[in-house]
């Protein structure tokens, strides 16, 4: 079933409650293009969180459960999910987010060891409830800053804020 991980776990490190001024169907398809766009961008771990490592950079990768795997979020897959929610949005939608680090030194860059996120979004009338699982990695990206990441990226999709936390 697209959108749902059957191994998601049970307990979570980081939950953190939305309301929301958009239909449920309108935020998904946003929040799944924000995913695809970020795939790949390389951001400043300073940039938007508090780094634990100086002159560090952040690469994220978002794929999105369909049964007991994750597809990640290439054109194909965004397209495919995309025209899934024009018929019907999802109750719950599970992620997986990678994130690489790497240190800058002169010209050349360290790659660091990884974080790995599973994180679900639950979409009721009016909010999205977002529990995020750390898998592994060393944590140098707090759930926290995660998520306000994202909701962040998806305010900036709209011409008002969209998501606030409650």
């Amino acid at each position: 079933m697209l959108g749902f991980y059957e191994n998601f776990p049970r307990y979570v490190q980081f939950y953190a409650r939305f309301a929301t001024s958009v239909s449920n169907k309108r935020l998904q398809q946003t929040l799944i293009q924000v995913l695809h766009k970020m795939n790949g961008e390389t951001l400043s771990l300073d940039a938007f969180s508090k780094p634990s490592i100086p002159q560090c950079t952040a690469i994220f990768e978002f794929g999105i459960a369909e049964g007991d795997s994750f597809n990640y979020l290439d054109v194909e897959e965004t397209n495919k999910v995309l025209e899934s929610m024009r018929k019907k949005p999802l109750q719950l939608m599970d992620l997986f987010c990678a994130i690489r680090y790497y240190k800058t030194e002169g010209e050349g860059r360290n790659p660091l060891k990884f974080d790995y996120y599973m994180l679900r979004l639950m979409f009721g009338d009016g909010t999205m409830e977002v529990r995020v699982f750390h898998e592994r990695g060393p944590r140098h990206v707090l759930p926290e800053d995660l998520i306000n990441l994202i909701a962040e990226k998806v305010n900036e999709s709209f011409s008002k804020k969209v998501l606030k936390l409650i």
